[in-house]
């Protein structure tokens, strides 16, 4: 049993001494490849470098090319909304609901909210009806009396006519005649009355009758006498005819009569007509008001635009509020906020500000956006300049033309370039290659002698990395940009020049 238990274990530690060998094996190979893999790459680079140079004659050289010049101003701005309002009622009042949430896109005239209009729709009801009632009683007014009315008071006024000339005529001989019988006949009975009481009397001197039965008689003759006192009166005065009292008043009586059907047949006065129209008037007034009350009780978007923060909930008291007002109390008693459509507002240097002009072209570069290239348009110049640090300077707002996707937003750093002309087909080179040498401009070439040689030119512009060359060379020509250490010409760059390869 020990001797097979030594021949495992010796087979154990042989195994991995072996396997130990074989992974520094592969090491080694490993780190041989790497170094043969740099050293090649490093001499081809060394090699390719080395005949770039012999391939230009120890000279590096780019050629004269005719482009396009996109001459441009820089600026740096910061992206702003046009304009931003606090959406406020007009009338102090509870939020009934609230339509949008922030972040919403509204259109002009979008209803974003309703205030609480229950007292209003009452008062509503109420000037409604008093309109109706005006618009009626004017109505009347103007149509005139009915001709039920007109007839009424012709019978009125006949009627009392006729009494006037009953009374100016007098009595007829008839009715005397009846006032005479009425007389007689009272007479008789009072003559008849006298000699009852005589013969009772007789009567009553004996004892045959009391005294009790006796003044009935008495009585009965005094009745008869004074309804002969009456009669004869009645008599005199149909004799005598009507009093001109009587006559008068009937006139008067008649003639108001006649003005009374005479304004049942014209109608209103017009004083009354202009009176009951003002009536009119004034109650649509009232429910016009009332109604623009009501009306203002729906709150909408007064032009297009982002809801960029609430304010309020439904429930919440909200008063009238300055629309650009941002203290905080303003902004707790107002709805929501409201911004327009982004802008770039970049200030322009009083040196610039002459070669921008409304619509021109901008180019807009964000950092948040480095892959992304805006366009804008030249929408405003201040008409004021702004003077900060003894630096002057002005105001340009920029249209932001292409952006539909939003992603330009409201505080952002922005570097405008302004598109202010454009060198077409023009001679240029790289702004490296200008040097100055005695007070001249030019650049170098390959000499017939393979020695740089100093060339003038007239320069121009300078776009970037780019040079206009007025004159001076031609485009078939070459110009140095680096020299060998040993060949660098004694001048003074005008641009910054590479190190020599």
């Amino acid at each position: 049993m020990k001797t097979k238990v030594q021949s495992q274990t010796y087979s154990s530690s042989h195994f991995t001494q072996k396997s130990h060998h074989k992974n520094k094996n592969s090491f080694l190979l490993w780190l041989l490849g790497c170094l043969c893999l740099g050293g090649t790459i490093y001499t081809g680079h060394h090699l390719l470098i080395a005949n770039i140079p012999q391939n230009q004659n120890q000279f590096l050289t780019v050629p004269v090319e005719k482009q396009n010049l996109i001459i441009t101003v820089s600026a740096n701005g910061t992206v702003q909304s046009e304009r931003t309002v606090n959406v406020s009622p007009k009338n102090a009042g509870i939020l009934k609901s609230l339509l949008v949430n922030e972040g919403d896109f509204v259109k002009k005239g979008q209803i974003i909210a309703y205030m609480d209009d229950s007292n209003l729709q009452g008062e509503f009801i109420q000037a409604k009806a008093q309109l109706t009632s005006a618009e009626a009683n004017l109505q009347k007014l103007m149509s005139g009396n009915r001709p039920e009315d007109i007839i009424q008071a012709q019978a009125q006024l006949e009627e009392s006519q006729a009494n006037l000339k009953k009374l100016i005529s007098g009595n007829r001989p008839e009715d005397i005649a009846q006032a005479q019988a009425r007389l007689k006949k009272a007479q008789l009975a009072l003559k008849q009355a006298e000699e009852e009481l005589q013969r009772y009397l007789q009567l009553f001197k004996v004892g045959a009758i009391s005294r009790q039965n006796f003044s009935n008689y008495q009585t009965n003759r005094d009745k008869n006498i004074l309804e002969v006192q009456e009669a004869q009166q009645a008599l005199a005065l149909q004799k005598s005819g009507t009093r001109t009292e009587d006559i008068e008043q009937a006139k008067a009586k008649v003639k108001q009569l006649e003005q009374a059907l005479k304004l049942t047949q014209i109608g209103a006065r017009k004083e009354d007509v202009a009176q009951a129209r003002a009536q009119v008037n004034s109650a649509r007034g009232s429910l016009q008001t009332i109604q623009a009350q009501i009306n203002d009780t729906v709150i909408r978007a007064p032009f297009d635009g982002l809801v960029a923060k609430k304010y309020a909930e439904p429930g919440s008291f909200v008063t009238p509020t300055t629309a650009g007002s941002v203290v905080s109390s303003a902004l707790s008693s107002s709805i929501l906020s409201l911004s327009a459509k982004n802008q770039v507002v970049a200030n322009l240097a009083e040196s610039s500000i002459s070669k921008i002009r409304i619509g021109q072209k901008v180019k807009i570069l964000v950092d948040a956006y480095p892959e992304k290239t805006f366009v804008g348009e030249v929408s405003q110049i201040a008409a004021q300049a702004t003077i900060e640090q003894n630096v002057t300077s002005f105001e340009v707002k920029v249209a932001i033309v292409s952006d539909n996707a939003g992603l330009l937003k409201s505080g952002m750093n922005v570097s405008a370039e302004f598109q202010i002309g454009q060198l077409e087909n023009t001679l240029v080179v790289p702004t490296v290659a200008i040097m100055r040498q005695q007070n001249q401009s030019g650049v170098f070439v390959v000499g017939t002698d393979k020695k740089p040689k100093f060339v003038p030119v007239e320069t121009g512009v300078t776009v970037k990395n780019k040079t206009q060359i007025r004159s001076g060379i031609t485009a078939d020509k070459q110009v140095l940009i680096s020299f060998p250490p040993d060949m660098k010409p004694n001048s003074q760059p005008q641009g910054m020049f590479p190190p020599a390869p």
